[in-house]
């Protein structure tokens, strides 16, 4: 109840800048209908002027919600409907003016009754003049039936506040609301804030798995190394700082965008970075075969950052699930097509990498099919066996990838 008497309060003080100005504009001396004319042009130019800037309807909004106890969306500001909310707001503060002013009269006269009537009781007089009637207060115990209409004024001040609260609540949908316009542009700026908090997560898993599987297998690398070769050892722990370091820093970016809920403006790594991403893989003590075919530089931006994603997230699985021994890893670049092949033989008991509890291989698929792509993963035969090292009867984990460089129907 007090809120919605302050919310009338604020209208009533909103109209006084027309309201004067329109006075001014209509002076006694002046025909009626010249008068009549100046004091609503000159209240419509000023209400215009109060309602038009943007900020006046997303302030309103804010004092609806908070104060009348309305459950308005925050605008959206489309060029489209720009214009349209800027009439719609300067109309809205017409019914808070009129009745902020009408809450505001009332609910004034009738806490002073709720005081006026007690107040001459207890001050001792016989008589009190209520809008030019004479009414006989009685003394000592006779007059307290002066506390009844001081309970009634309570009770007109608090039913006032929320009668008009009560009235501007639905006005204020209509005129502060959405239009099916702006509830079609909400809800895409939604999606793409979900697109988006999805992708940092994929992002944050793949960045953060490659970190923790290669740093596991550098500490095993260390805890072997540390009686034979201390050199090596000590190389190995400072990889894993240095992944670890690069890790938390990935999780501050991500963790912090998350909070600010805005775009990056960092850079994501893409098929030119390959290099450390590589550089962390051998650090492990594993030797990638790569070969790269044909111009990355033909590779679209958005298609080489998923592709990077994607050969992390292959090379992370296969040093979790496939050892550290024959990783090859094929780019190729050709007619129209970026494929990525990557290959590494089956270790006995390996479990099925699609059921082993993560995310990755669903993760890849998702990012590929946004692209148009096409991916194949799970474990082929290998001509001769040989190939591949000590794999399960010549068999090898292949994952290809292939996305076109250009939009496809």
């Amino acid at each position: 109840m007090f809120r919605n008497g302050m919310y009338a309060a604020l209208g009533a003080a909103l109209s006084l800048p027309p309201l004067t100005v329109a006075v001014l504009f209509a002076p006694p001396r002046w025909p009626v209908g010249l008068r009549v004319l100046g004091f609503v042009s000159a209240f419509a130019v000023v209400t215009v002027a109060m309602g038009a800037p943007l900020t006046v309807r997303r302030v309103s909004v804010r004092l609806a919600n908070g104060l009348l106890g309305a459950d308005l969306p925050a605008p959206v500001d489309t060029r489209r409907s720009r214009w349209v909310n800027r009439l719609r707001t300067v109309v809205w503060l017409v019914p808070h003016m009129v009745l902020g002013g009408v809450v505001t009269v009332v609910s004034s006269l009738a806490v002073f009754g709720a005081v006026a009537f007690p107040a001459v009781w207890l001050g001792g007089a016989e008589r009190m003049n209520v809008f030019g009637l004479s009414l006989r207060i009685g003394e000592g115990w006779r007059g307290m039936w002066a506390l009844l209409p001081a309970v009634g004024c309570l009770a007109l001040a608090a039913g006032s506040a929320l009668g008009g609260a009560a009235v501007l609540r639905p006005i204020a949908s209509v005129f502060l609301g959405y239009r099916p316009g702006e509830r079609l542009a909400a809800a895409e700026e939604r999606m793409n804030l979900l697109a988006q908090r999805n992708r940092l997560a994929q992002e944050l898993h793949d960045s953060i798995g490659h970190t923790l599987t290669a740093s596991t297998i550098q500490a095993a690398v260390a805890v072997e190394l540390m009686g034979s070769d201390p050199a090596g050892a000590r190389r190995a722990l400072n990889s894993i700082e240095e992944t670890s370091r690069a890790a938390m820093d990935d999780l501050d970016h991500v963790l912090g965008m998350l909070r600010e809920e805005q775009p990056s403006t960092t850079p994501r790594p893409a098929l030119s970075d390959l290099g450390p991403l590589l550089e962390g893989v051998r650090g492990t003590g594993a030797e990638p075969a790569v070969e790269v075919q044909g111009d990355l530089t033909q590779v679209p931006a958005t298609v080489s950052r998923e592709a990077y994603r994607v050969v992390q997230e292959g090379l992370t699985n296969a040093l979790r699930y496939g050892g550290k021994a024959g990783i090859r890893l094929r780019i190729t670049v050709r007619d129209g097509w970026l494929e990525v092949e990557l290959t590494n033989p089956v270790a006995t008991g390996m479990p099925d990498r699609r059921g082993a509890g993560g995310r990755g291989v669903e993760g890849i698929g998702d990012r590929v099919r946004l692209l148009r792509g096409e991916m194949h993963a799970g474990v082929v035969e290998t001509d001769g066996g040989g190939d591949v090292g000590a794999g399960r009867g010549g068999a090898c984990w292949r994952l290809l990838v292939r996305i076109p460089l250009r939009s496809v129907s």
